[in-house]
């Protein structure tokens, strides 16, 4: 961009009667190519596919992250995907975010694609997942965080529950193991909102463990030093999709899947564990597996 003909800064201020020049780019056509990538897969027919997401995996093809994505993997096992659903998006009726790992359901038709879509928008979808989180100072055994939800009013990279105007947002909670802390804690989602259980945490004072938008990754730096080492090896939210449950969209039959923790989360939480164990760590109120 330039103004009166120099090229200028983002935050430089204009005058009246200034002329103002932008170039815009070429337009990319986001298109999604087969890629031979691996998949855990959970479940499979001809109507979906469950699979098991591992942290760091990009669901399908965006501006920074054109390939190498889970819609690239699954269109390289089933060529039939192309088209259902749009063609950057194929089979796609629900996302978690790319440094959470679990479970998702892809549609392989357009019949399942549209039941689907229609239960995740009526949250008639099962979804559980576990979480290590910040205690602070008063981080109750259970809760639920109902909320108006919408983007930041200042920064359109994040999301906020703290808006005038909004969709809801639900979220429910139970801690199942306190250590030092922080806690590893289930979530039921009644509603998906793009970063919800992120944000519900982090706005009501109880961040995700290495989560590097929403105030985790600063809180670690604040953790007693033999938590701080441990916590510093993740390297990503600590959130996982656990559960997902639904009727099948042809028969009707009731699906549900459950996914353990990964090496890394579970590892984080097996060193917490021992580091508090003996007596001399919080009370434990069970592993919750």
């Amino acid at each position: 961009m330039r103004v009166g003909g120099a090229s200028c800064r983002a935050a430089q201020k204009v005058r009246n009667g200034e002329r103002i020049e932008v170039e815009a780019p070429e337009p990319v056509l986001l298109q999604a190519e087969p890629q031979p990538l691996t998949l855990v897969v959970v479940y499979e027919d001809a109507h979906l596919v469950v699979v098991d997401k591992p942290a760091g995996l990009v669901v399908h093809p965006a501006p920074g992250h054109p390939d190498r994505t889970l819609v690239n993997a699954l269109l390289h096992r089933c060529p039939d995907l192309q088209g259902i659903g749009g063609v950057v998006r194929p089979g796609i009726v629900h996302r978690i975010d790319r440094d959470t790992s679990g479970l998702l359901v892809v549609a392989k038709t357009g019949q399942a694609h549209e039941f689907l879509a229609a239960l995740f928008k009526e949250h008639r979808i099962e979804r559980r997942y576990r979480a290590l989180v910040h205690q602070g100072s008063r981080l109750a055994d259970r809760g639920t965080y109902r909320t108006l939800y919408g983007r930041h009013p200042h920064d359109r990279k994040r999301f906020s529950s703290k808006v005038v105007r909004g969709r809801s947002a639900v979220t429910r909670w139970q801690v199942v193991e306190r250590l030092g802390s922080l806690a590893v804690v289930t979530v039921q989602l009644q509603t998906g909102r793009s970063h919800q259980i992120r944000v519900h945490f982090s706005e009501h004072g109880h961040p995700l463990v290495g989560d590097p938008l929403y105030g985790g990754a600063r809180a670690d730096g604040r953790l007693p030093r033999a938590e701080a080492v441990l916590v510093a090896r993740l390297g990503r939210q600590a959130l996982h999709a656990e559960l997902l449950g639904f009727p099948h969209p042809v028969s009707g039959e009731l699906l549900r899947f459950a996914s353990p923790l990964p090496g890394d989360l579970d590892g984080l939480i097996a060193a917490l564990r021992a580091l508090h164990a003996g007596g001399s760590g919080p009370q434990v109120s069970g592993r919750g597996r």
